[in-house]
């Protein structure tokens, strides 16, 4: 069994809010996980960066590990979480058809890795939570319009293989088809989650959206600062 996460986090368990933090979304329209963020009770560390949020839920080291997964990016090439031991890791869920507030968090991502020094720079790992968006096309697409930084791969697979890694990862992803004009267009609804994973592969933070470069900036400091 996993350590429970600091703070708000052990009177809350994860897998409950991040599934409450779905439900908020398709109840309130425009609101995504905002509903968790407010309820978790988050302190500050005594080494907060000034002007920086912590996340509403951290980890200490060697007590969470991140899940593996195989998938494979872009260009069709396998992507796996432990090949990218030894330096720091961001893995996100993202829909690569979502125009709202998926682009938004690829932009403060891309802040964050453009803001750091290049020895410092994170990866971030993209798991699709889509998987009628997975064409090569569609993801070549928003690495062009998105202007995604070099450190960004998109993890996509099978329905199956997806939704394996959304569940250890304990994120939320809802299918809505609908029909218009004759056409199947499916809504996706999910959990916008970000984990910060540490040198050594342990999950260390839990971002939610909306959350700003900065604030996660500080976590990677925080662990580069650290024994991790």
């Amino acid at each position: 069994m996993s350590a429970p996460p600091s703070s708000a986090g052990r009177s809350a368990p994860v897998a409950h809010n991040l599934r409450w933090a779905l439900w908020g979304a398709v109840a309130v329209i425009g609101v995504l996980a905002g509903v968790l963020v407010v309820s978790l009770q988050r302190s500050k560390p005594s080494d907060a960066i000034a002007g920086a949020e912590p996340p509403p839920v951290s980890w200490p080291a060697g007590a969470r590990r991140a899940p593996n997964f195989s998938l494979v990016d872009q260009a069709g090439a396998a992507v796996t979480l432990s090949a990218y031991r030894g330096r720091p890791v961001i893995v996100t869920f993202i829909d690569p058809l979502c125009r709202n507030f998926c682009p938004l968090e690829a932009k403060q991502l891309n802040e964050l890795v453009r803001r750091l020094p290049a020895k410092s720079r994170p990866e971030i790992l993209a798991v699709s939570v889509n998987v009628h968006g997975n064409a090569p096309a569609n993801l070549v697409q928003d690495i062009d319009k998105w202007q995604l930084v070099p450190q960004w791969r998109w993890a996509v697979g099978s329905g199956t293989n997806l939704a394996g890694v959304w569940r250890r990862y304990q994120v939320e992803v809802l299918d809505t088809p609908k029909t218009i004009a004759g056409v199947t267009v499916h809504e996706i609804t999910h959990t916008e989650a970000a984990f910060v994973i540490d040198k050594q592969g342990y999950e260390r933070a839990l971002f939610f959206w909306p959350f700003s470069a900065h604030d996660v900036q500080a976590s990677l400091d925080r662990l580069s600062g650290s024994s991790a």
